[in-house]
C-alpha cells in the first residue's frame, strides 16, 4: 500500500478552509479498555445521533462544519487581546517540540512533582535515574501540580486544605502556602491576565490574580464538579468538563462567563479536556463511556466518539502534534489517537496492571510519565515502543503530577499545557 493518503471531499474542505485560516492569521502574525455491554451502549447512544463510535466519529458533515466555524471565528474576530500568538496558526502545540525549551526554564533540573492526595505530600522525583529525591508535606488532599502562566512558579493545589503551596522549580524549594478555596485544579489564560481556579466543590470558576491569587471574579457553574478546561485557538473562550453532571461549559474568557452548556449523553463522566492541534474538534476524555467524545466548541455540538478503553481519563499531545495519548485508568493502558484521522492506532498495557491517571511527556516527547492513582505508584512509558520503563513508589493517590521543565512560551496550566 502506497504511503501517499487519498484526498477525499471532506478533506478538500479543510485544506481550503487551512488556506484561508493561514492567510488571515499570518498576516496577524508577521504584522503586529470497556466490556461488552458498555461498548454496545455506546454504539448506541452514537447510532441514535446519527454518527460511528468505532473510530473516526468526524464525518464528512461534522468536519466541514467544524472548519467553517473555526475559520469564521478566527477570521472575523481575532486572537484573545494580549495573547501571544501561536507560532503556528494550524498548530496549537507547535511551541512544544523537543529543544524548545524557554530562556526562563532552560537551567531548570528536570524533575517529577506528584502530588500524592492521600498523604498530603509531593514526591520529587529524578527521571535520569528514576530516584525519589524526597518527599515533602503540602496542604490537604494535593490534586494537580500546576505551572504558572510565567513558567516561573509551580502551584500545589491543595483542594481541600484551601491553598496553593509554590515550589521553585530552579532550586527546587517550596514556600509558604497562599490561600485560595477550594483549589482543585488551575488553569491560567492565555493572555496571563488571570488564573482560574476549578473550585469543584464550590460549583464556581473563580478568576484570580495570576501573582497573588486575590480574587477578581467569582462565577457560578450551573453544573457540578467542574475539573479540566482547554482553551479555543484565538483564546476567547474555553471548554469546561462538570465530572458529577455529565456536561462541558463554554466560558468566554475575556467576559469570564458562561456562555453554554452541552450535556453529554449519559452516564457520563467527562474529565480531561483537549484541543485539536489544528483547532478542529475538542477531545473530551469520558471514564462512563469508556472513550474520548469530539466536540465542535464553537457550535458547542458532539461530532463523534472513540473508544479507548475503560475510564478515559488523561489526554497528553504528541511532541510532534500528531499523536494523542489517552490514559485508561480503569484498564491500566493508553491509547494512541492519530489526531489527523481521529482514529485509534494503538494501545499499550502497563504489565501486571495499574491505575494510569495524569501526567504529561519528557521535554524531548520520549517518555510519559503518568502517576497509578490507585497504586501508589508513578509509570515512566516509553512512547517509542510503549515498554514500562519504571514503575517507582510514591505516597498514597498520586494525582496530577507534574514533569517540568518541558518545551513552550507560556503554560495554560493543569499539568502543564503549553503554547
Amino acid at each position: 500500500m502506497s504511503g501517499r493518503r487519498r484526498v477525499t471531499p471532506p478533506e478538500r474542505v479543510r485544506i481550503a478552509v487551512v488556506s484561508a485560516i493561514t492567510v488571515t492569521l499570518l498576516g496577524c502574525t508577521l504584522f503586529g479498555h470497556a466490556s461488552p455491554q458498555q461498548a454496545a451502549a455506546s454504539a448506541g447512544t452514537m447510532a441514535s445521533m446519527g454518527m460511528s463510535g468505532s473510530g473516526s466519529g468526524l464525518g464528512a458533515a461534522g468536519a466541514s462544519d467544524s472548519w467553517t466555524a473555526a475559520a469564521s471565528t478566527l477570521a472575523t474576530t481575532g486572537a484573545l487581546p494580549g495573547m501571544p500568538p501561536l507560532l503556528n496558526p494550524l498548530d496549537a502545540y507547535a511551541a512544544d517540540r523537543p529543544g524548545m525549551l524557554s530562556p526562563v526554564v532552560a537551567q531548570f533540573p528536570a524533575r517529577i512533582y506528584v502530588p500524592n492526595s492521600m498523604s498530603d505530600t509531593v514526591t520529587v522525583i529524578d527521571p535520569a535515574t528514576y530516584r525519589v529525591l524526597g518527599t515533602y508535606k503540602v496542604g490537604h488532599e494535593p490534586q494537580h501540580v500546576v505551572p504558572s502562566w510565567d513558567l516561573r512558579t509551580l502551584w500545589v493545589n491543595n483542594d481541600l486544605g484551601n491553598s496553593l503551596t509554590p515550589i521553585n522549580p530552579a532550586t527546587g524549594q517550596f514556600g509558604r502556602p497562599v490561600y485560595v478555596h477550594d483549589p482543585y485544579n488551575l488553569y491560567f489564560t492565555p493572555n496571563g491576565q488571570y488564573a482560574i481556579v476549578m473550585a469543584s466543590n464550590d460549583r464556581q470558576l473563580d478568576f484570580l490574580d495570576p501573582h497573588t491569587m486575590a480574587v477578581r471574579k467569582r462565577v457560578a457553574t450551573p453544573c457540578l464538579g467542574v475539573n479540566h478546561a482547554d482553551f479555543s485557538l484565538d483564546g476567547r473562550y474555553f471548554l469546561v468538563s462538570c465530572e458529577f453532571s455529565g456536561q462541558l461549559l463554554k466560558v468566554d474568557t475575556e467576559r469570564m462567563a458562561v456562555v453554554g452548556k452541552l450535556t453529554l449523553p449519559g452516564p457520563s463522566m467527562p474529565q480531561d479536556v483537549k484541543i485539536a492541534p489544528d483547532g478542529h474538534v475538542f477531545y473530551i476524555a469520558d471514564m462512563m463511556h469508556n472513550g474520548v467524545w469530539l466536540v465542535d466548541g464553537q457550535r458547542l455540538r458532539i461530532v463523534g466518539f472513540v473508544h479507548t478503553g475503560a475510564g478515559a481519563h488523561g489526554e497528553y499531545i504528541s511532541r510532534d502534534s500528531t499523536l494523542m495519548y489517552v490514559s485508561n485508568r480503569g484498564e491500566g493502558s493508553i491509547s494512541r489517537i492519530d489526531v489527523r484521522t481521529d482514529r485509534v492506532v494503538g494501545k499499550w498495557f502497563i504489565p501486571g496492571g495499574g491505575s494510569p491517571d495524569m501526567g504529561g511527556l519528557s521535554a524531548d516527547g520520549r517518555v510519559l510519565w503518568l502517576s497509578g492513582r490507585y497504586n501508589g505508584v508513578v509509570y515512566a512509558i516509553s512512547t517509542v515502543n510503549g515498554r514500562l520503563l519504571a514503575r517507582i513508589k510514591v505516597g498514597s493517590g498520586p494525582h496530577g503530577l507534574c514533569v517540568y521543565p518541558q518545551p513552550g512560551r507560556y503554560s495554560l496550566g493543569h499539568t502543564g499545557v503549553f503554547r
